[in-house]
């Protein structure tokens, strides 16, 4: 039996008898290390994580480049570190998924310590907070979803937690942005000694949003008298505090029934999949596609780890601006998001199912290629069409990336002004472009208002994924009736307007009322969604 612990993987020959690659360094001298000497702290311990970014530092541990691991803190989901890092001494195994069949599999062992990083885990937050008074820690990282940033609801009102958060101060934070201006202040208190915050999460301008939200809630502890006003001095000086912007991009989606079942082939113990309360699916084992890309602002105030050893790219903001811009906004996740909503309408469960659709195939090519391209940002570093040419041709079309729409749909509301708002702020600033001439943008935008009906294609009840604005959105939608387009009236309104959620108002850039239409259309009945598409999709050419 392969058991997945720091003891399990000492008899190596037994492992890689197995085709499973181990350390080839010392797992537990890196543990020591990391808690002795701690430079990298990473907030977010799910599944991407595991599967790239602890993997970059192991790569680093294997070139003889680091001698310190990586502490993962979770400060959303407490179940990750009791059900799945801590009964397996910190380590995961990494199963690289490619097109052939192959399962590519890596024990990985650079994540030195793991903790619930909420003060009502005592000796945790304790131990975080001694952590972020010493001089060694350089880098502060965070995956943990765009929705973590957010501090206001959709109408522009205050989380509760986070009105909680300001008017009690750093003592016991709830938000995770909360969490990391109360370290921020634990570190500007023992010397105000430098650190970068790094957000590695897929949205635009991360860095940004990150240091906004903790900007905003420090301001709040400095005007409410909890703190002194040199705090938010140093918390906005980036010689001492910088946020680094990044792109970061690889598909991991939940752990894989055909993993596990070959897993157990090898006798590997930690194939357990849990589903935690949270709706997190995660298991001891993740897996992922092979292509994968990381490009960070090279912008560090106490130094980092040599990450361009592992395949990281350092480049200037710009150019991380630009090719998150080409990703997010044209590339790749628009793709992915108008997949995820009519994947749920029309009964898939698999991307790669989805990618024989020809209607499905015909969508995307036209948001990526006919409507994206024309106003699309190159970064120079990549290339746009031949990005677009991977995601199409080998990403999505993988049939052993067991990814489905149903986990892209989450929390689409955090991510749609992004990733079809900002194409269509880029026509209206085009002379010779009409956003109103745009067809599969529309239809994508459509398609998630028919999407939050939670009827299918044939009118039959679906699950909505996770979103944090589903109540609110699903709200407006009340009395709009399957098989009756009049019952629409202005219900859409409050939607398609919102600038907060769309990222400009639909209805003024001459989107609205041809959006409406197409959702009238989608609700006629029985295939009203496929038939709706097929038609403009043909008058699309």
């Amino acid at each position: 039996m392969l058991n997945l612990s720091r003891e399990g993987i000492t008899d190596k020959e037994k492992w890689q008898k197995k085709g499973i690659k181990i350390p080839e360094f010392d797992v537990e001298k890196v543990a020591v290390n990391t808690k002795e000497n701690p430079q990298w702290v990473h907030f977010g311990a799910g599944n991407i994580f595991r599967a790239f970014i602890a993997r970059l530092q192991q790569k680093l541990l294997e070139k003889g480049a680091a001698e310190t691991g990586i502490l993962a803190v979770e400060t959303y989901d407490f179940e990750i570190i009791d059900k799945i890092y801590q009964p397996h001494d910190n380590l995961s195994l990494a199963v690289t998924m490619h097109p052939d069949g192959n399962l590519e599999k890596e024990v990985i062992g650079s994540i030195g310590e793991s903790l619930v990083g909420d003060f009502s885990r005592k000796e945790d937050w304790a131990y975080l907070k001694k952590v972020f008074k010493m001089e060694s820690l350089q880098l502060v990282s965070f995956t943990i979803t765009e929705k973590g940033y957010n501090l206001k609801n959709m109408a522009g009102d205050y989380f509760d937690v986070v009105r909680e958060d300001m008017a009690r101060g750093p003592g016991s934070p709830q938000h995770t942005m909360s969490k990391a201006a109360a370290l921020a202040y634990t570190r500007f208190k023992n010397g105000q000694l430098p650190v970068s915050f790094v957000s590695m999460d897929n949205c635009s301008q991360n860095g940004k949003k990150l240091k906004t939200s903790v900007v905003e809630i420090s301001k709040k502890w400095v005007d409410n008298g909890l703190v002194e006003e040199e705090f938010l001095e140093y918390i906005q000086d980036e010689n001492r505090v910088s946020f680094p912007w990044s792109m970061i991009d690889k598909i991991t989606p939940r752990p894989s029934e055909d993993v596990k079942t070959e897993l157990e082939k090898l006798d590997f113990t930690g194939t357990e999949i849990i589903t935690t309360e949270k709706d997190t699916f995660i298991a001891p084992f993740v897996n992922a596609e092979g292509p994968e890309y990381l490009v960070i602002e090279d912008k560090f105030t106490n130094g980092r780890m040599p990450l361009e050893k592992a395949g990281v790219i350092f480049t200037d903001r710009q150019t991380v601006n630009d090719v998150e811009t080409m990703k997010v906004t044209t590339c790749l996740n628009p793709l992915h998001t108008a997949l995820a909503v009519y994947g749920c309408l029309l009964g898939y469960d698999l991307v790669a199912d989805e990618m024989e659709d020809e209607d499905l195939i015909k969508l995307i090519k036209n948001i990526g290629y006919k409507e994206g391209l024309p106003v699309v940002v190159d970064p120079g570093v990549l290339d746009p069409k031949e990005f677009i040419d991977e995601v199409v041709n080998e990403r999505f079309t993988n049939p052993y990336i067991p990814d489905s729409p149903q986990r892209i749909a989450t929390d689409t509301s955090q991510k749609i002004a992004i990733r079809f708002g900002e194409t269509i702020k880029s026509y209206q600033k085009r002379n010779d472009l009409d956003p109103a001439d745009l067809i599969s943008i529309p239809l994508a935008v459509a398609g998630w208002c028919r999407y939050l009906m939670g009827l299918d294609d044939q009118g039959e009840k679906m699950e909505l994924s996770p979103d944090p604005m589903l109540d609110e959105l699903t709200e407006h939608l009340a009395g709009i009736e399957f098989g009756n387009p009049d019952s629409v009236g202005d219900k859409l309104r409050p939607i398609l307007s919102s600038e907060s959620l769309m990222g400009l108002n639909l209805y003024e850039a001459g989107l609205g009322s041809k959006i409406e239409e197409y959702f009238k259309e989608m609700i006629a009945g029985k295939n009203a969604v496929r038939n709706t598409l097929k038609k403009y999709l043909s008058d699309s050419g």
